[in-house]
């Protein structure tokens, strides 16, 4: 194979420390496959290689691509297969299930954690509207904490109270020593500090593992850094690949600045930088250049493309989401007419968060696509089921369950058992208060309010229900409660608002909502069974490490990207490089798509589109 310089100077490396920056498209996997073979070609045996990655699919797409190198080298399948290829987490548990002897199956499994969770929780008298998002939250925080080695005691909590981030942590622990489980953040910590302890083990995985590969060596956290160093040791062939460009992974423990530091730790380190694009055309290299360019906490580089020149990338302005998802569904549907196969494009989000009302109209428009993430219907948050209650209710439901949903939201200090019939009757309501003065006021104004959102429109029944009711003010006193920002609740009940405007009854509008889920499903179902095709609908961290001709970058204005969240400047960086990753995935083609306003707000176009476009806006 024909490398380049740089590409061949990275693949014949053998002995001492080396940092390759490899930019979007440079052919590092190439590189990284190539180098192990020349390390098997210059006498290093197969087995003293060790290959690590970050999730099991990159090492599994990895001894792929080099098993089938080697086997065009004609190496026979024995000595090629005994290179090892795996995740940390998978190269940790090896080290101590051997040291400890851990039978199969000691690893906890996502299922069984979540359970333990919703059991606690049913156990507990903790209420939480969206279990499964404050499950996920609470999980990530624990893995946190057990990462960064922090004292439980002087911890402040991001999602809960501190006395119940306590209970949730202690009950997991208590759990997995009483189950005989650990978990992924479990084995990062027992695998240093067995290392730490015991020297001897040490040397015998430093003298079995003698070269050692890292990929996206950019998302790497302290306590994976200080294990690799360690096994590393004394010869320190230690090969590290990524892009600090590319470093999207901070809110996961992922620490850039342990790349920008690796030569300080290792001062006879050689560097190269590949830097050809072999994916992009010119105007996309050069706007993603100009965009990046504008990070300070960086590794200077001058990547340079292969291919010719192509169409400058562009950005359209619409009136509000609504219009920019259907002309973003128009515009896939003409490149479709004009050549491109659906699979060949993308359209990028920063949040999951409008990413279904591009799938509605992609519906609407007979669009195949595929959704990366595993983006919930925005009709089933609890917030559109409270609403769906309200406006059932006030069109004359009297079922029992959309009465429980809502008789506190905002807390109107009702009781369960003043709706014991299945279907409820105020009147009865009144009469199991009747002995409580101070409730009558509470229940008038409740039927009042009933009536009311049965005889508006549902977009301003929500406003109402909003805004008199006093539904916002409950929102607010919940995300002070989950210590979040009360913006990411009152923005889904916005993007409600929105969807609701184009329908004329409450009937209209929920039998929208079920239709759509019911085609949400019906895709879903049909994707799991067929090939992966259609056009793929992404975040921009799922869209890392993948390629289309065509790709539309949406939502870009600022407090979406940058986020709002985003206020100190490493957090502006951390946006910009997701940013890059985003534009950079495109190979012919790239739309930026924004917008005017946002559920009645103003909005400006995001300062981001400025840096990669110049004066080209």
């Amino acid at each position: 194979m024909n490398f380049n310089k740089e590409q061949e100077t990275a693949v014949s490396h053998k002995d001492g420390p080396m940092m390759v920056l490899a930019g979007p498209g440079s052919g590092k996997t190439t590189v990284i496959t190539h180098r192990i073979m020349r390390l098997l070609e210059q006498g290093v045996s197969p087995s003293g290689i060790l290959v690590i990655t970050f999730t099991k699919a990159a090492a599994v797409e990895m001894k792929e691509r080099f098993l089938s190198l080697a086997s065009g080298a004609a190496m026979k399948k024995e000595e090629s297969g005994r290179v090892s290829f795996g995740t940390f987490h998978s190269v940790f548990y090896q080290i101590l299930r051997l040291a400890y002897g851990f039978p199969a199956g000691s690893v906890i499994g996502e299922e069984e954690k979540r359970g333990f969770f919703k059991e606690f929780l049913a156990k507990s008298s903790l209420e939480v509207e969206d279990e499964g998002e404050f499950i996920s939250s609470v999980i990530s925080e624990i893995s946190h904490v057990k990462e960064e080695r922090l004292d439980l005691r002087y911890y402040y909590s991001q999602n809960c109270p501190e006395e119940w981030f306590k209970k949730l942590y202690r009950g997991y622990e208590e759990m997995l020593h009483r189950t005989g489980k650990l978990d992924f953040d479990d084995m990062l910590v027992m695998c240093y500090d067995l290392f730490s302890k015991r020297k001897d083990i040490l040397a015998a995985w430093q003298r079995k593992y003698r070269y050692i590969l890292v990929d996206e060596f950019q998302d790497i956290n302290r306590l994976q850094y200080e294990i690799v160093r360690m096994l590393a040791l004394p010869e320190n062939n230690l090969f590290i690949v990524g892009d600090d460009d590319q470093s999207i992974y901070r809110f996961r423990g992922a620490k850039p600045e342990i790349m920008l530091g690796f030569e300080k730790d290792y001062p006879d380190a050689a560097r190269v930088l590949l830097s050809y694009n072999y994916r992009s055309t010119r105007e996309i290299v050069s706007a993603s250049l100009r965009l990046i360019g504008h990070n300070k906490v960086r590794f200077p580089k001058e990547l340079k493309p292969s291919h010719g020149a192509g169409r400058p990338a562009d950005l359209r302005i619409y009136e509000n989401p609504v219009r920019e998802m259907e002309a973003a569904a128009r515009e896939l549907r003409l490149y479709r007419q004009a050549g491109y196969a659906y699979e060949d494009m993308a359209v990028l989000f920063r949040t999951g968060l409008s990413m279904g009302l591009l799938a509605e109209k992609l519906m609407e428009y007979n669009v195949p696509f595929q959704m990366r993430d595993v983006v919930p219907s925005l009709y089933s948050h609890w917030i559109a089921k409270d609403f769906f209650a309200y406006l059932s209710i006030g069109a004359g439901s009297r079922k029992r369950s959309d009465f429980f949903r809502i008789m506190n939201r905002p807390n109107r200090y009702f009781s369960r058992d003043a709706f014991e019939s299945p279907e409820v009757s105020l009147d009865a309501v009144r009469s199991f208060y009747q002995d409580r003065e101070w409730m009558e006021d509470r229940i008038e104004d409740f039927d009042a309010d009933l009536r009311t959102i049965g005889r508006l429109k549902p977009s301003a029944a929500i406003q109402y229900i909003r805004k008199t009711v006093g539904y916002d003010e409950y929102l607010k006193s919940y995300a002070d409660f989950r210590r979040m920002d009360v913006t990411e609740l009152t923005a889904v009940a916005d993007q409600l608002s929105e969807s609701a405007e184009g329908f004329q009854t409450a009937a209209e509008w929920m039998e929208h909502a079920r239709a759509y889920e019911e085609e949400l499903k019906r895709q879903s179902g049909a994707r799991e069974q067929a090939a992966k095709e259609g056009v793929t609908l992404s975040t921009m961290h799922s869209a890392k490490g993948l390629e289309y001709r065509v790709v539309f970058v949406a939502d870009a204005n600022e407090g979406i990207v940058p986020h709002h969240k985003a206020s100190l400047p490493a957090d502006i960086e951390e946006e910009r490089r997701l940013f890059y990753v985003a534009l950079t995935r495109a190979k012919e083609r790239l739309h930026i798509l924004a917008v005017r306003e946002r559920y009645h707000r103003a909005q400006e176009v995001s300062r981001f589109v400025g840096e990669c476009l110049g004066g080209k806006m």
